[in-house]
């Protein structure tokens, strides 16, 4: 049986970042607020939780979950490279509703699904959203809802679709982001926009100065409707899959035997393991890039 915290409340709060904090520790996903929609929640280090979040919203390993991350240096610590416009988008859009696309660090021993050595990470405007990822490190999230249907912007749009099968709902009312976030490719040459969302494309433009379009991508508006972003959103996945190439035959076969191409760890268990603990370390770590020193500059653009 699921459990409800009313997050407007202070204790219920409390109580309830600590319940989902210990029930993805324990490999078990949740529902929770972020500045987007509500996302589905799972530890980003325990590969078969992230198969209960795919296989709870009824997706494949092809279709591999973002990872939200508490702050800039945690984020930093799962991407192996930023690119030449990387840094610039992030001062520019984070925390907020940017999920950027970047080659992955290889000796993180995960396993999201057919990434091809590539991770989709955004820290999230959300204060909540920020206090579980400072509890936990970084989650494996994507939308509250099944596949192909629309993203929930409440509990109870969520809880319809995914019921019992997620440990705890984390209620913060009905969610202020008006679209998803806007997916951007940073691996390439030029950034190329994958999907269209929260960030209109014209103000990453003003940053990068240039920006592809991918093919699959029509010329409708910055703003989207429901179903339009689910179109874009399996859009964005088969632009990743084009990119990186189709998941192999033997994909179940990889899955038991460890994991794929994009966790090949390069350094032995000790090492893999010590860098998962840097990653959770540096998302709770006050300093320099932390949730409080990046949330302010953000929210003057917000």
């Amino acid at each position: 049986m699921s459990r409800h915290y009313d997050c407007s409340d202070p204790l219920e709060r409390a109580r309830g970042v600590a319940d989902a904090a210990s029930c993805l520790r324990r490999g078990e996903v949740v529902v929770m607020p972020t500045d987007t929609v509500y996302g589905i929640a799972a530890d980003a280090f325990t590969p078969s939780a992230v198969r209960l979040l795919l296989e709870t919203k009824g997706r494949g390993r092809d279709m591999p979950p973002p990872v939200l991350v508490g702050s800039v240096r945690a984020a930093t610590a799962l991407i192996d490279d930023l690119g030449p416009y990387g840094q610039d988008v992030i001062d520019e859009f984070w925390p907020g509703a940017l999920t950027v696309v970047c080659h992955a660090n290889p000796s993180l021993a995960w396993d999201l699904g057919d990434t091809k050595g590539t991770v989709a990470v955004r820290m999230p405007l959300h204060d909540l959203a920020l206090e579980l990822l400072r509890e936990t490190g970084p989650l494996a999230v994507s939308s509250a809802n099944l596949s192909g249907h629309p993203a929930a912007r409440t509990i109870e749009e969520a809880e319809a679709m995914l019921g019992d099968k997620v440990s705890v709902y984390l209620n913060d009312g009905r969610s202020s982001g008006g679209a998803a976030s806007t997916i951007v490719d940073l691996t390439g040459t030029l950034p190329k926009l994958l999907r269209r969302g929260a960030v209109p494309e014209a103000r990453l433009r003003s940053v990068c100065g240039v920006l592809l379009r991918d093919e699959l991508l029509g010329d409708e508006d910055d703003q989207l409707t429901d179903d339009a972003l689910a179109v874009e959103e399996a859009a964005a996945a088969e632009a990743l899959q084009q990119e990186f190439g189709a998941p192999g035959e033997n994909a179940d076969e990889k899955d038991e035997a460890g994991p794929v191409d994009f966790v090949k760890a390069t350094a032995d268990e000790k090492d893999a393991e010590g860098a998962v603990d840097l990653v959770k370390g540096a998302a709770a770590e006050p300093g320099e890039g932390s949730p409080a020193d990046d949330t302010g500059t953000a929210a003057k653009e917000r």
